[in-house]
């Protein structure tokens, strides 16, 4: 395997981007605050990083990114984070939650480029990250060594094409793989080059030996309804959402959930319930607390909770252009693509800053 790039390559590759943690206004900035959450955004300068936001909205500080990030991995027990940058990207930043060091920066392999999420091991000592061999069309998930510099240690298959969201599932060894099954290479962009044979999967994986443990597909008629973004209930079941990438005067179900040993299935809402969802879900969070499961539209403006043990749809709420999403007691934690956040309680949260797809938790 080709070496990545070394430290004096990439400050060299990033120029100006030399990352730091960056200050906050100090009317908005309470530092003495526990984050609670991180969210990657752009501000009103079209420049990328990181917000760590309190409990009530507030940030407490904020850390540049090269370009646009996408979603973001905590080792909870070491105080460290990873923000992966958006898809094609080549980026993936660690930064120390308590401030105590500058961020570092790695690359993704030759041949490869981030999907734009990871997850840790539970002793934190391996981070595994969705990756793209983008010659071969291939899914793969990268394993980096925590421990010594996140170097690239090895891959593995994830039996599909374009993963995107990985989870660790509460046995601590399998890995939940969402394979959109859309064909992608850098050299046209973000355009998908397969949707008339795009074939997605949910797929349950081997961390310790990357082999396949089950590998679940949705029927046939349904194979342009890509499964992208999951969470884990409080049962260890694996909620998924969905992105239709078929005709748009189609409604098909957006949501379903999983688990090793069960079959896939998709929920079944009354009437037209899956129309007000622009046949698009851009986020899913699971509150173990309070039993619900809660999923973002940005396109079809709307935040959806469901009750997590029979699938029944308990709410829907009107949010414009709301993807970001992680529990919070009692509740949810929302952001949107217009800057807002939700509920906020305390000093303005968006200070001009537009919120990307997610919002990760960083303490449970």
């Amino acid at each position: 395997m080709a070496p990545l790039l070394d430290r004096r390559d990439l400050l060299a590759a990033t120029g100006a981007w030399l990352l730091a943690w960056i200050g906050t206004p100090r009317a908005l900035a309470r530092p003495e605050q526990q984050a609670a959450f991180a969210a990657a955004y752009k501000d009103s300068d079209g420049r990328f990083g990181v917000a760590l936001l309190a409990d009530d909205g507030t940030i407490c500080a904020r850390v540049a990114l090269p370009d646009r990030g996408h979603d973001i991995a905590c080792d909870r027990a070491a105080r460290r984070a990873v923000a992966f940058a958006r898809r094609p990207g080549y980026f993936a930043v660690i930064f120390d939650l308590n401030r105590r060091a500058e961020p570092v920066t790695i690359q993704a392999a030759p041949g490869r480029h981030f999907f734009g999420h990871g997850v840790f091991s539970p002793d934190g000592r391996l981070l595994y990250a969705t990756e793209n061999d983008f010659e071969a069309a291939r899914g793969l998930i990268g394993v980096y060594d925590a421990t010594d510099g996140f170097r690239r240690v090895g891959e593995f298959d994830t039996h599909g094409m374009d993963p995107h969201e990985l989870l660790l599932m509460p046995d601590g060894r399998t890995l939940a793989v969402a394979n959109g099954g859309i064909e992608t290479h850098p050299d046209f962009g973000r355009a998908k080059l397969n949707l008339a044979t795009m074939r997605p999967s949910l797929v349950f994986l081997d961390r310790i030996h990357g082999t396949l443990v089950e590998k679940h597909r949705l029927a046939a008629d349904l194979h342009q309804l890509s499964i992208r973004h999951m969470a884990i209930d409080g049962a260890g079941r694996c909620w998924f959402g969905c992105q239709y990438e078929g005709a748009t005067g189609d409604a098909p179900p957006l949501v379903g959930l999983a688990r090793p040993g069960d079959a896939i299935r998709l929920l079944d809402l009354p009437g037209k319930a899956w129309a007000g969802f622009g046949n698009y879900v851009g986020s899913v969070a699971c509150n173990r607390v309070t039993d619900r499961v809660a999923v973002t539209s940005p396109r079809g403006n709307l935040l959806a909770t469901f009750d997590a043990a029979s699938g029944r749809l308990v709410g829907r709420k009107r949010l414009n252009e709301v993807c970001g999403l992680a529990a919070q007691a009692g509740g949810f934690f929302a952001t949107t693509g217009t800057g807002d956040i939700r509920p906020a309680r305390g000093a303005p949260g968006h200070v001009n800053l537009v919120w990307d797809n997610h919002v990760l938790r960083l303490d449970g």
